[in-house]
């Protein structure tokens, strides 16, 4: 019944896709087609959009975490009975071809080695997902703040281990950090008008490392600095 899917907004693009997926049962092209879909979708009613570009996009606060690669997508995972993080790290987040390229190396990551996919998979059935960072790192994170007030604020962490009795970094449950939000409809129309996007689609044989966990670890650490530093400014 793929016929309908123009009733319901969906793209000619990917209505080419599910009839070629009905009949060839390739995975990897529907997902990679998605990763397309959904970031073309985005790109005109979100990135391109001036109110979101003034205030996000442009934000002196954003700028400095692409620069500094302070934005990461994590996969954790258990191994010997250790928690591993995989993944990679966010640049130029503004580029739609960076972000497809992006959404395509974590597929590889995550689909192409059995084991570790495998490892992913266990972990993510055997943890409840809250948006905390605790799920997967409870002894450095808390959800529940540790933290003294008061403008007293020293060091905490080191080489992704707390500095001897430091209370745990604080890292609420997504439902604690953010209300919810009522979004307007989404503007109609379909992105898809330039045929040269289907060369996406051609699987790479990009050698994906995803060790993560060194380059996470600074970024904790540098994080941690740069909020003392704000917080010496305007106190």
């Amino acid at each position: 019944m793929f016929y309908l899917l123009p009733c319901f907004g969906i793209s000619r693009f990917m209505e080419v896709i599910w009839n070629d997926f009905w009949v060839r049962r390739d995975s990897y092209i529907l997902a990679i087609a998605q990763i397309v879909n959904e970031q073309s979708y985005l790109e005109a009613r979100m990135i391109l959009n001036p109110l979101y570009k003034e205030k996000v996009l442009h934000t002196l606060e954003f700028v400095l975490q692409d620069l500094l690669s302070f934005n990461q997508i994590l996969f954790p995972s258990i191994k010997n009975g250790k928690a591993e993080l995989s993944g990679m790290t966010i640049h130029q987040f503004g580029s739609l071809h960076e972000r497809i390229i992006l959404g395509k190396r974590l597929y590889r990551l995550l689909f192409k080695d059995r084991i570790k996919h495998q490892e992913i998979l266990s972990w993510c059935i055997a943890h409840r997902h809250t948006g905390s960072r605790k799920d997967y790192w409870p002894h450095i994170f808390n959800d529940v703040n540790e933290g003294l007030p008061g403008p007293l604020q020293i060091r905490r962490l080191k080489n992704c281990r707390l500095i001897g009795s430091s209370p745990r970094l604080y890292s609420p449950k997504l439902e604690h950090a953010w209300p919810n939000v009522k979004h307007e409809p989404a503007e109609p129309g379909d992105w898809f008008d330039d045929c040269s996007v289907v060369h996406y689609l051609v699987e790479s044989e990009e050698s994906i490392d995803g060790n993560i966990t060194g380059d996470y670890c600074e970024t904790l650490q540098n994080l941690e600095l740069a909020v003392l530093a704000k917080k010496a400014v305007f106190i």
